[in-house]
């Protein structure tokens, strides 16, 4: 297992951050279809506009 030390409690804030991010949002997802959480979210406001429309 790889450790990554820090310096300063600031870079394993950033470091722990950008890690969620990536892992929140643009990671894809199986069971979101393989899309990312944002994909996901994109795709399922656009159906619900075009649902509202018909």
């Amino acid at each position: 297992m790889h450790k990554k030390q820090f310096l300063t409690l600031s870079q394993a804030r950033l470091e722990i951050f950008r890690w969620l991010t990536y892992y929140n949002a643009r990671r894809r997802h199986s069971a979101l279809a393989y899309l990312s959480p944002l994909e996901f979210e994109q795709q399922h406001h656009q159906r619900a506009k075009f649902s509202l429309v018909a």
